[in-house]
């Protein structure tokens, strides 16, 4: 009896490590270890580090500093972040990543608002047109640099809500604009960013 029940926890283990969501229904993923930067996201060293818990991004107006996960969110999930914009002036949470088309969700300070938007990425193209996209919903928001902000980020039944420090709230119903329900996950900086307590989790 001990001997099964201990296949069946090693199989549980590996149907969970091997899984192709970035989160699984039993499992919450948090990013904690340079080794889990490396294995679960596609990195450029150069643009993103993990150091004592903290992710650190650097971009220019061209590139940007892209991270992208190798592995799909689920389909109803919640993203919770603190971030903190020390240089420049956009941090954005790509959702939903796929075949070049994401959710776009982000802080702006040139316009003092937080966005959802539809946006498209090329990888392999850094020029006017193939990154980002156009604005959908915003809301007035006082951002700085130099400051943390809790972000919070929630799918559920096609309904997208994202709030900054539980009181500048949006909701968009992703089916209404034709947005992706799928895909992967990202982050996005035109300066430096840095990044702490990640949590994802299947809801």
């Amino acid at each position: 009896m001990k001997t099964k029940f201990a296949l069946f926890l090693i199989l549980q283990l590996a149907m969970i490590s091997c899984s192709s969501t970035i989160s699984t229904t039993k499992k919450e993923y948090t990013l904690n270890y340079s080794k889990e930067l490396k294995s679960d996201w596609t990195i450029n060293s150069k643009e993103w580090i993990l150091k004592n818990d903290t992710l650190t991004g650097n971009g220019s107006l061209s590139p940007w500093g892209v991270l992208v996960s190798k592995k799909q969110l689920p389909e109803n999930y919640e993203i919770d972040l603190s971030v903190n914009m020390t240089k420049e002036s956009l941090f954005e949470i790509m959702l939903n990543l796929d075949k070049e088309k994401y959710i776009r969700t982000y802080l702006y300070q040139i316009d003092q608002n937080i966005v959802i938007g539809d946006g498209v990425y090329d990888k392999k193209d850094d020029s006017y047109g193939k990154r980002g996209g156009k604005t959908l919903f915003k809301k007035p928001m006082e951002l700085e640099n130099n400051k943390w902000y809790a972000v919070k980020i929630k799918v559920l039944n096609n309904q997208l809500y994202f709030s900054v420090n539980d009181k500048t709230t949006l909701e968009y119903s992703l089916e209404k604009s034709n947005l992706n329900q799928k895909g992967k996950l990202g982050f996005i900086t035109n300066g430096e960013v840095k990044i702490t307590n990640l949590r994802i989790k299947s809801i």
